[in-house]
């Protein structure tokens, strides 16, 4: 327990000189100061029909991006491929593995994409199109380590390179997650906290002309999009053939207010699953909701989740994973 809380405060400290506070003023103010937001959608369809609740369960490969402390929450080596059908016809992929030492140790790689159609160039002289096309795209890779301290609790982290292109430009940068889980020995409650994506700001490299045959190459530096979390799970019932697991999750980004997040998942024979969630001061996303289905098949268990996540104006965005586990 003394190690549990000593590492959290190291992490909630390291944390906190990102300009980043507890309880912000007006936090909502801090929008758009970051870059890399596609390091802040989520993987995996079973998270992601939680609300996103997950870093206190965390006990699949979907912990490559959750929480690094995960993966050694479950025994077997898993694979996983996650598909996003994000807003406005952006996807958004991830591909994942995670082999374990015995029981205490677990290493994991993980590779994230997004990328969406190539879109027109536009100028003050030419707003419909000069007949050009530039693209957008992101990629991160990352390389991820776990340990159990003691049978209760976990640390784990991960390295993560990440790059953006756009058109003649390109980012590149090296984060950081950090995340601890702790069970608690009353009942089956857990506790986590983890932050994500710390690191230095990142610019740009590349030129650009402009109209009059202007070059530009200075550009501005952002900081990454860190995100701190605490998360909380615990199974209110337990049988041999039911299972209720409930999740709540607080979440501070740099650069936005606090959010909070609940989930809740009903397992049949541990095959069906059944979930949904709901988060709370966030622009547009509210309501999610989905399913799962784990099967055994010759090579491996087979598990199939998906989700779906509501936004109030930008629509509806669809994700499908699959879990391999050898």
């Amino acid at each position: 327990m003394k190690k549990f809380i000593l590492i959290s405060l190291v992490l909630f400290f390291s944390w906190s000189k990102a300009d980043a506070q507890l309880i912000p003023v007006l936090g909502g103010q801090r929008a758009g100061i970051s870059t890399a937001q596609f390091l802040k959608i989520g993987v995996g369809g079973r998270a992601s029909a939680l609300g996103d609740a997950f870093i206190a369960i965390s006990n699949d490969a979907s912990a490559l991006y959750w929480n690094p402390a995960g993966l050694v929450q479950f025994e077997k080596n898993q694979v996983i491929f996650s598909h996003n059908k994000w807003v406005v016809d952006i996807n958004h992929d991830f591909l994942g593995g995670v082999y374990h030492f015995g029981g205490n140790y677990a290493i994991g790689v993980s590779l994230t994409g997004l990328s969406m159609d190539d879109m027109p160039v536009t100028t003050e002289f030419a707003p419909f199109g000069t007949g050009q096309f530039f693209s957008f795209s992101d990629l991160a890779i990352a390389v991820t380590y776990s340990q159990k301290m003691t049978d209760k609790f976990s640390f784990g982290a991960t390295v993560r390179y990440i790059e953006e292109t756009l058109d003649k430009l390109k980012m590149r940068g090296v984060m950081i997650d950090l995340g601890t889980y702790y069970w608690t020995g009353l009942g089956s409650t857990r506790f986590a906290v983890v932050v994500s994506n710390f690191g230095a700001e990142l610019a740009p490299d590349g030129e650009v002309v402009l109209v009059g045959k202007r070059k530009k190459s200075d550009w501005q530096s952002f900081a990454p999009p860190t995100m701190f979390r605490i998360g909380f799970a615990f199974e209110p019932y337990e049988s041999k053939e039911h299972k209720l697991t409930t999740s709540l999750q607080l979440n501070h980004p740099n650069d936005n207010s606090e959010n909070f997040a609940v989930g809740l998942e009903y397992v049949w024979n541990k095959i069906l699953f059944i979930r949904g969630g709901y988060k709370f001061n966030v622009d547009e996303q509210d309501y999610s909701f989905g399913a799962g289905l784990n099967v055994p098949i010759s090579i491996a268990e087979f598990t199939l989740d998906y989700s779906f996540s509501n936004f109030q104006r930008l629509g509806s965005a669809h994700r499908f994973s699959i879990i391999l586990g050898f």
